[in-house]
């Protein structure tokens, strides 16, 4: 008698292990690079249904890396996802059958999280598309994300292969992503390349920081574009996507993103200016109450087609207006 056995498609992910300040167990290294879509939970998953190996041998959870090890990933198809498709504009700036690219408003987040799993980009995608990758289900084509109130360019995948290609480039820094922010007070140099760890904030868990104990490679050059009376206007180049790394790595430099709350660059950051430029600020301030940071800037090699796509987004309002106001006055 004959059985008939069922066959799972898989995503395959392989990538080297890139070798860091300390060895780290590989559920840790797999959960905490972004561009994956895993969480620890999911990767520790994964390693116990045998879908990881090292160097062509099954993986164990608490495995320690050195640097240098082939890792390859199974990831099975997903199940569906329960969020909620809602109405919400978008504004599509490129499309076509394999991926598309978003400018992503301020104030809307990226996929659904605690706190917040209605309003999002992946809840407006569901509405726009039924055709998103699925390599993570509650985050359907979600190839990378910005922060909250971070505005610009994201790019979304309409299916797992173009997803898995994209991820491979973002890993191999393949992807460049221009981002121009007003931070407070005056670089040093007028261009140059912050090279700091980024891990989760000792104090604040729901905060980043600068940090050499578990704190992961990060890179972020900047160039300055122009110089005003109170802050810099720079051009920035993400070499690496940390959890809100160029806002952390600016304001460990002392010249925190202006206007952001997390990270010191609203009234913190202004209290010991002389009083009429403090004036201006508080103008500033509340024209733009969120950090001043736009992903202006997409280049990347489509993964179907091998073409290559640059694009760019225009300032958002609060930033243009922002920005007039200093012109005019700040100079």
């Amino acid at each position: 008698m004959n059985s008939q056995k069922s066959i799972t498609k898989y995503n395959i992910i392989e990538f080297i292990c890139i070798s860091e300040n300390t060895p780290q167990r590989l559920d840790k290294y797999i959960g905490h690079h972004e561009e994956f879509n895993l969480t620890r939970n999911k990767a520790q998953k994964l390693i116990e249904d045998g879908l990881v190996t090292v160097d062509g041998k099954k993986a164990l959870h608490h495995q320690i890396l050195k640097g240098g090890e082939k890792i390859v990933i199974s990831i099975p198809p997903s199940e569906p996802t329960n969020v909620v498709a809602e109405n919400i504009p978008l504004k599509i700036v490129y499309e076509d059958e394999f991926l598309l690219v978003v400018d992503k408003p301020a104030g809307m987040v990226t996929h659904p999280a605690s706190g917040n799993y209605k309003g999002t980009l992946v809840n407006a995608l569901m509405n726009y598309s039924q055709n998103l990758s699925h390599v993570q289900f509650d985050r359907p084509g979600i190839v990378h994300r910005l922060d909250k109130d971070t505005t610009g360019l994201l790019i979304v995948a309409k299916n797992d292969d173009i997803h898995l290609k994209l991820q491979t480039a973002l890993r191999e820094r393949k992807i460049r992503k221009t981002y121009i922010a007003l931070v407070c007070g005056h670089m040093k140099e007028n261009k140059g390349l912050i090279e700091l760890p980024v891990g989760r904030s000792l104090r604040n868990r729901n905060r980043m920081a600068v940090t050499r104990l578990k704190g992961r490679e990060a890179v972020t050059e900047y160039k300055l574009l122009d110089r005003y009376k109170l802050y810099d206007l720079l051009e920035i180049i993400l070499h690496t996507g940390r959890t809100h790394q160029i806002r952390v790595h600016l304001s460990h430099l002392g010249h925190p993103v202006f206007g952001d709350p997390e990270y010191g660059g609203q009234l913190k950051w202004h209290k010991g200016i002389f009083s009429l430029d403090k004036r201006l600020a508080l103008r500033a301030l509340d024209i733009m109450p969120r950090q001043a940071l736009h992903a202006k800037g997409l280049e990347f090699t489509h993964p179907a087609s091998g073409e290559i796509i640059i694009l760019e987004s225009e300032l958002p309002r609060d930033f243009s207006d922002l920005m007039a106001l200093i012109e005019k006055e700040g100079r």
